[in-house]
């Protein structure tokens, strides 16, 4: 058991690492630019450069003009919030969110790596299940992966503020946090939960939301009467799918949802992208990063 753990989290290192070597570094790089430009050197005056930048103590004892010269502070801290409720379970094509969500992760680890960033992982239910906190190097980010592989909550509810007020209280400075998540958290009204937490937590950080999404969850197939469980609350359900007005009805909770979460994430501008299991997340994933530079 064991060795086919180590397997698994072997083809993924060696998967979602090349996938970021190869096509997301340079996007990443470009999308989440770090804190600011930070003094680098001076050198001589040259045609077309900002006067705001001369160096006007070098300028005086070399008496010939200087300009300072700035570099990007490239180094970032990263940090992922992986929902690992029971709803991430769900799939019903060849990947389960919770296999989408893995690579994706990985992905964006070592994308982070490459650009010499800290990475860590705070792994949540209706609780904090586990928090890693953010390091550099190699063994760090397989332990992360490995996490991602086979760690097993304590529970299987959802609770998204929870994360996000941990992100605010335990994370002091400015860091670049993605949310991963099928965003399934409502109150009675199907409205958004976590919207106070939301708007704090991005004054506080730079905050994407990756949304994990399976095509079912948005409409049901007419595939007679079922049996149908409840991931989170464990609890069974006989459905008839040939109902023409309960698929109806289905397909518009699913859709009025997931209009909800957009609207909350738009009105406090919160980049994100919606990627579904039966989806190349590659070509999600470059597009958000591109629509952030």
């Amino acid at each position: 058991m064991e060795n086919e753990l180590l397997k698994k989290v072997r083809k993924i290192e060696i998967k979602t690492r090349s996938l970021s070597h190869q096509i997301f570094a340079g996007e990443y790089h470009s999308a989440f630019k770090g804190r600011g430009m930070a003094f680098s050197e001076v050198r001589e005056y040259q045609w077309g450069d900002d006067i705001r930048n001369m160096d006007w103590n070098v300028t005086a004892r070399m008496r010939t003009p200087y300009v300072k010269i700035f570099e990007e502070e490239r180094e970032m801290t990263v940090l992922l919030l992986i929902d690992v409720s029971g709803s991430r379970l769900f799939g019903t094509t060849d990947k389960l969110k919770r296999d989408l969500i893995t690579e994706i992760a990985a992905v964006l680890s070592f994308s982070a790596s490459i650009n010499n960033d800290k990475v860590g992982a705070l792994f949540f239910s209706d609780k904090i299940e586990k928090f890693i906190p953010p390091k550099k190097g190699r063994s760090h980010l397989l332990r992360i992966i490995r996490e991602l592989v086979y760690f097993t909550p304590q529970s299987r509810g959802t609770d998204i503020s929870e994360a996000l007020r941990f992100l605010t209280n335990a994370i002091k400075r400015r860091c670049t946090a993605f949310l991963l998540s099928d965003l399934m958290d409502f109150d009675a009204n199907d409205n958004p939960r976590y919207e106070e937490a939301l708007k704090i937590a991005k004054n506080r950080h730079d905050l994407s939301v990756i949304n994990i999404y399976d095509p079912r969850e948005r409409e049901i197939p007419n595939v007679g009467l079922v049996r149908v469980k409840d991931s989170e609350s464990g609890k069974f359900l006989w459905v008839d799918t040939s109902s023409k007005e309960l698929r109806r009805e289905y397909a518009k909770w699913g859709e009025d949802a997931f209009l909800k979460s957009k609207q909350l994430l738009r009105k406090y501008a919160v980049d994100n992208v919606s990627i579904s299991t039966d989806q190349d997340y590659v070509k999600g994933l470059i597009s958000f990063f591109k629509s952030r530079s």
